[in-house]
């Protein structure tokens, strides 16, 4: 029988930090985009729900969650036992539905729904020292992903629209306001109405339940896989899409799009 995977992972980084010159070399700064394109290959498995590269992208990151916890262990400020610990005691103190508190906080709200449940989350952030429901959105979040946890977030107090209905109005204000702005020639207030409006349709998608960075990606995918099919018919009839007018584009276009 294989012994426990976990500490078979951490005994194996073990070695390699001490016998691999590529490991031994890393930093946590040398790490930072790689694991940047690890998360975005574990999202790109999700999207496509294939579950052999999920294991293997969860695999990857999991390495360099134990990667970063070596270093911190030789630079004596934690090690992969702290941070496991320190996420259960975390996960615990902010659950007091199922891990009751020995001192009740009583602007707590007795947990119905799993709105409720991120509701008393974010009230006790704050009572952790964060001075905004917002601090726990990264910076270096894209912009997307950005616009939704910000208005998650928001919504835990309370800022949010009753209805969908109010928020479409929302968006058909900022497509006006847009138009205006396009009319007027000012290309720094053009760009901050865009902003506006694609804030909009974020929070409107979210309202239809949708993830707008996934609906994003999907159709960039989708866009991808029509246009390479496009030139590769283009090339059937011995033409270059450089040579094409666009009407006769547009017609290859419509036959991919027919296909699907």
């Amino acid at each position: 029988m294989l012994e426990n995977g976990f500490e078979r992972l951490v005994t194996v980084m073990d070695t390699l930090r001490e016998k691999c010159p590529w490991d031994q070399k890393q930093t946590i700064q040398s790490l930072r985009q790689m694991t940047l394109e690890e998360t975005y290959e574990l999202t790109d498995a999700i999207l496509e729900e294939n579950w052999a590269d999920i294991k293997e992208e969860l695999g990857d990151l999991l390495l360099h969650i134990v990667f970063y916890s070596k270093i911190a262990s030789e630079k004596k400020q934690f090690d992969i036992h702290d941070v496991a610990h320190s996420i259960c005691e975390k996960l615990i103190k902010r659950h007091p539905h199922i891990y009751p508190a020995e001192e009740v906080n009583p602007q707590l709200i007795e947990v119905q729904s799993a709105e409720d449940v991120k509701k008393n989350w974010e009230q006790i952030k704050l009572g952790e020292g964060k001075r905004s429901v917002l601090s726990g959105v990264p910076n270096s979040l894209p912009s997307v992903a950005k616009a939704m946890r910000l208005q998650e977030k928001a919504k835990q107090v309370g800022f949010e629209w009753s209805h969908k209905e109010d928020v479409w109005r929302k968006v058909e204000e900022e497509m006006k306001e847009l138009s205006e702005a396009v009319e007027g020639g000012d290309q720094l207030h053009q760009e901050e109405e865009l902003g506006d409006l694609m804030f909009s349709i974020i929070n409107y998608a979210r309202f239809l339940n949708i993830d707008a960075d996934a609906a994003l990606e999907r159709t960039n995918k989708k866009f991808k896989r029509r246009f390479t099919e496009m030139e590769n018919m283009a090339r059937q009839q011995d033409k270059s899409l450089r040579d094409m007018t666009l009407d006769e584009m547009d017609k290859i276009w419509n036959l991919v799009k027919a296909g699907g």
